[in-house]
């Protein structure tokens, strides 16, 4: 009997997943309830747990695309579909994320977190932009991993529920906030610099 090496393995359940019935789509949507599980928990300041429901629901964002380019499932509704829930769901722990600063009377915290909110958006917005006039924009610090990675630390080790005396959640989001916002700028700039090349007036 045969051994089959780990490369056999991973390509036989390779296949099996893209053989079955899971859509993109469906990953894209258990994306979205995972987010708004974290939302939740985190009005109800249980942020350890918004925390687990918050990386789970990215990690599906994260492979929905891979998924749909490896199993040739996907479709053009399918692309639009995830980048939509992917801001969607950003927005919405955000915004729960704000809520639970409203409640503690931090206002200077709300404030960072819309600016988060905006910057995350123009992020997304600034690349998708540039690619409809034909230049790739994927420059800039603060990609959708990076600001998922920062979030994540922020809500396992908010309020001290984790670990006494360690709060992360609101550096976490000043350091969303400027990031995002130096992002666009970046964005902005390189699509300049690649639309006047291309012009040739550079």
């Amino acid at each position: 009997m045969s051994i089959r090496t780990t490369a056999e393995m991973r390509e036989l359940a390779r296949n099996r997943l893209i053989e079955s019935r899971l859509t993109p789509n469906a990953i894209s949507v258990t994306g979205l309830v995972g987010n708004l599980i974290a939302a939740v928990l985190i009005l109800e300041e249980h942020f350890v747990l918004a925390g687990v429901a918050f990386i789970l629901g990215s990690l599906c964002d994260m492979f929905d695309g891979r998924y749909s380019r490896m199993s040739g499932k996907g479709t053009p509704f399918g692309a639009f579909l995830d980048s939509t829930l992917d801001r969607v769901e950003e927005g919405v722990v955000l915004a729960a994320v704000a809520a639970w600063f409203a409640k503690e009377s931090n206002e200077f915290a709300v404030g960072a977190t819309v600016i988060a909110v905006v910057g995350s958006y123009m992020v997304s917005y600034t690349r998708a932009r540039a690619e409809a006039l034909g230049v790739e924009c994927k420059v800039g610090i603060a990609s959708r991993a990076v600001r998922v990675v920062i979030l994540s630390a922020g809500l396992v080790f908010a309020a001290e529920e984790l670990i006494p005396g360690l709060d992360l959640l609101e550096p976490a989001i000043y350091a969303m906030a400027a990031l995002t916002v130096f992002t666009a700028f970046q964005r902005v700039l390189h699509v300049r610099r690649q639309l006047a090349r291309a012009a040739g007036t550079v």
